[in-house]
């Protein structure tokens, strides 16, 4: 079992190289802009994957950007199947990856709380 696991990591891996390439170099759509593939999630059956993406904007900005990458989602998935040779091209699903963002507003938090704590 330890084999396909490590086999599903591979794949999610050349997944989101491949996927990087295309949405910075193919798809032409103006919301898309400035996305950053922060992580793939292969199912086991290799039937759907998981990406997921972050971008600095407000949540206008990330909302366009999901209707962009998943409607190009059947061009990536194309284009996929021309550069990896599996049997199943996953179907492709875009999340907006909230852990960045998190932990920048995190950070924020901490640094303002150390910075109230020095005497000025």
């Amino acid at each position: 079992m330890p084999r396909d696991f490590s086999r599903t990591l591979r794949v999610a891996e050349q997944i989101q190289r491949e996927l990087a390439d295309l949405v910075r170099l193919e798809v032409k759509d103006p919301r898309v802009g400035m996305v950053t593939l922060t992580d793939v999630e292969v199912a086991a059956d290799y039937g759907h994957a998981k990406i997921f993406f972050t971008l600095m904007g407000d949540s206008a900005q990330i909302e366009a950007a999901t209707e962009g990458l998943n409607h190009a989602a059947g061009f990536l998935r194309r284009e996929l199947g021309r550069r990896i040779k599996l049997r199943t091209i996953p179907q492709l699903h875009f999340c907006f990856d909230e852990s960045v963002e998190r932990g920048m507003r995190l950070s924020r938090l901490i640094d303002a709380a150390v910075g109230g704590d020095t005497p000025s």
